[in-house]
């Protein structure tokens, strides 16, 4: 670490992600010295526990980040494009988990066991992938760079947590109502969600791709460096509180074998091999939730295509969907030296 410790903020600190951010940052034991816990008006004065303590919530306002070393953005695109131009010209090294500037040019877009080496040029602002491009990278990384990756067809099984604390509390309340005969309602949702599934809750453009493929496709195509990546998502909202889960087929420019894939899978950072045919144990959110790592199962050959492969994987939206990724990303500037000294 550059310093023995660092004043970080947390906009956004009591939605879901925020608070996760602060569980992390405990369970990696991150040097904080300070913590400046940002949110809306409406939550200023409540408080949050953080490293045993009682901390106290302030309103999202520019002086707010006077002397922070580093920030982490995790309340939407419309407070990380007001707030992070004064965060940065307050000297802090900001990590946004929002859309707001991921597909800026110059703003590189981190996942760690991918492209970490972006982080040697310490840039400033970084942003956090979509979570289920962030999942779907851990996991493709090592085959791609040992085949080399050109297309993929992608099925995302995406949990209420995606959307927010509220939207697991109404997946909650709705399974509640079922037990006891009560009508389901949706409100967060345009659909109830218990005991059933819908494509994704974006909004659908021309092309009939919805938002969060759009968002998929862009972005994965960015952490890896192939603008012209082929690639075919298929984003489904499904009942489960919590991890998401993707069915992958990917074609290789080399031959690559189930047994192969294993292998890499089993040697790649931030990667845990759940495949066992013999008891049909394969990667369930239940075992992802929680989970740092992302994990990869069901590797199967494609039959006639030594070139493709399918898997299956699950990885905890909030963490290495989000908030685990964010604090990774600042361990590894300060082990860079990318955060003020």
């Amino acid at each position: 670490m550059a310093k023995n410790s660092y004043r970080v903020a947390v906009v956004g600190v009591t939605g879901a992600v925020g608070r996760e951010i602060l569980r992390v940052l405990e369970r990696r034991k991150f040097p904080v010295s300070e913590l400046i816990p940002l949110a809306s008006e409406r939550s200023a004065g409540t408080e949050v526990e953080f490293a045993g303590k009682k901390w106290k919530v302030r309103t999202l306002a520019a002086a707010a980040f006077s002397g922070v070393d580093v920030a982490f953005f995790s309340a939407g695109a419309t407070r990380s494009r007001e707030f992070i131009p004064e965060a940065r010209k307050a000297g802090a090294v900001v990590v946004d988990n929002s859309s707001a500037f991921r597909m800026d040019a110059g703003v590189p877009l981190v996942v760690p066991e991918v492209n970490g080496e972006l982080l040697d040029a310490k840039p400033g602002l970084i942003a956090n992938p979509n979570c289920s491009a962030a999942i779907l990278a851990v996991a493709l990384a090592p085959l791609h760079r040992a085949a080399g990756l050109e297309s993929l067809v992608v099925a995302t099984y995406q949990s209420a947590s995606g959307a927010g604390a509220r939207a697991m509390q109404e997946l909650d309340q709705q399974v509640r109502d079922y037990a006891e005969g009560r009508k389901l309602k949706a409100e967060v949702f345009p659909h109830v969600l218990a005991f059933n599934l819908f494509s994704h809750n974006s909004p659908v453009g021309a092309d009939g791709y919805n938002e969060e493929e759009t968002k998929m496709v862009e972005e994965t195509r960015k952490i890896f460096g192939l603008p012209k990546l082929k690639m075919v998502p298929t984003c489904v909202r499904v009942p489960v509180p919590r991890a998401h889960s993707e069915a992958v087929v990917a074609k290789f420019a080399k031959a690559l074998s189930a047994q192969q894939a294993r292998q890499l899978f089993a040697q790649a950072p931030g990667v845990r091999v759940v495949d066992e045919p013999a008891k049909n144990h394969y990667p369930m959110p239940q075992e992802a939730t929680g989970e740092l790592d992302v994990l990869v199962g069901r590797i199967r050959d494609v039959p006639g295509d030594p070139h493709s492969l399918a898997f299956f994987l699950c990885g905890d939206q909030l963490l290495k969907g989000a908030a685990w990724n964010a604090v990774q990303i600042a361990e590894e500037l300060a082990r860079r030296g990318g955060l003020p000294t």
